[in-house]
């Protein structure tokens, strides 16, 4: 996966959607190329796209989601998600690190470069989507809290709020909504903190104002509307293994060859097709993450 950088674009500064679309049309004329500009060299952006996968359409990507603290139907987060507030915001930081407290989002945001990369998503349910998505690598901000060398894993955690949140009051898990990563899968060039998609601001129901994506797992692995950020020794329990940790494992890598308890993941679903296309290991991700895995039993750790 070759990631191109857009050095001077920020959050506040995106493609308008109508025009973003009207470049997508021109690059399918030029048979798949991956650079991108607007007229204004101001907002110059780039992404690739190596398998030249067909992007989800906006409509879909921002309609159909998982976020149960919304509502448990995939309607549901477009529907009920319009109450979240999302400024102002904040994130608290804490654990093994030199630099904890609670920071507001335009500090965490202000030294940020707002990069747009598209992702292939696999939801472990069995349905795909392929998504470009503003953000930036979430190594740039670990970093910044200059995590110790006790910091062996990152835990992540959403908002959780009732009188936001009207799922959180039927208990439907066991809020908050909590996930976790191990220190070099977060700090991988491919972890991304999202704060936008399709040139827009990140839409409410998709997690914003910040989520975390990892392409290469399954889609529940990156959490949306991130409150806390915690640098641990262990391994945090997430929210889907104390639900089902015997179908919802830590790793949650995408893999062909391990199915879920209930049903196979050898197919998956992109929306929009009608056929079923096989699904890559890794997500079709493996040449770039393979390696954190060397030596790993996979069935076991999945």
């Amino acid at each position: 996966m070759l990631i191109k950088r857009a050095n001077d674009l920020r959050d506040h500064d995106v493609t308008d959607y109508a025009l973003y679309q009207k470049r997508r049309e021109f690059l399918k004329l030029l048979g798949g190329a991956t650079l991108l500009s607007t007229s204004s060299p101001s907002r110059a952006g780039l992404f690739s796209n190596d398998n030249n996968d067909e992007i989800t359409p906006f409509s879909d990507a921002s309609s159909y989601n998982n976020f149960y603290e919304f509502g448990s139907s995939k309607s549901d987060p477009k529907r009920f998600a319009q109450s979240l507030k999302i400024k102002p915001w904040s994130v608290t930081v804490d654990g093994a690190c030199a630099k904890a407290g609670t920071y507001n989002l335009e500090d965490l945001l202000g030294p940020q470069t707002i990069e747009e990369r598209i992702y292939r998503l696999r939801c472990v349910e069995g349905w795909s989507m392929v998504i470009p998505w503003n953000g930036f690598p979430l190594a740039n901000l670990l970093k910044r809290f200059e995590p110790s060398s006790k910091a062996k894993f990152v835990r992540f955690e959403t908002l959780s709020d009732p009188a936001q949140m009207p799922q959180l009051k039927d208990e439907l898990l066991p809020w908050p909504y909590v996930e976790g990563l191990r220190m070099d899968e977060a700090m991988h060039p491919l972890t991304l903190i999202a704060t936008g998609m399709y040139g827009k601001h990140l839409p409410k129901q998709n997690g914003a104002p910040l989520r975390l994506v990892v392409p290469w797992k399954y889609g529940f692995k990156s959490i949306k509307s991130i409150v806390r950020i915690s640098f641990v020794e262990q391994a945090p329990r997430t929210i889907w293994q104390k639900v089902a940790a015997d179908e919802y494992g830590f790793y949650a890598n995408v893999n062909p060859a391990v199915s879920h308890k209930r049903w196979s993941q050898k197919k998956e679903r992109r929306l929009g097709e009608f056929f079923k296309r096989d699904t890559q290991a890794f997500n079709g991700y493996a040449e770039q993450v393979a390696s954190l895995y060397k030596g790993m039993d996979l069935r076991v750790n999945f």
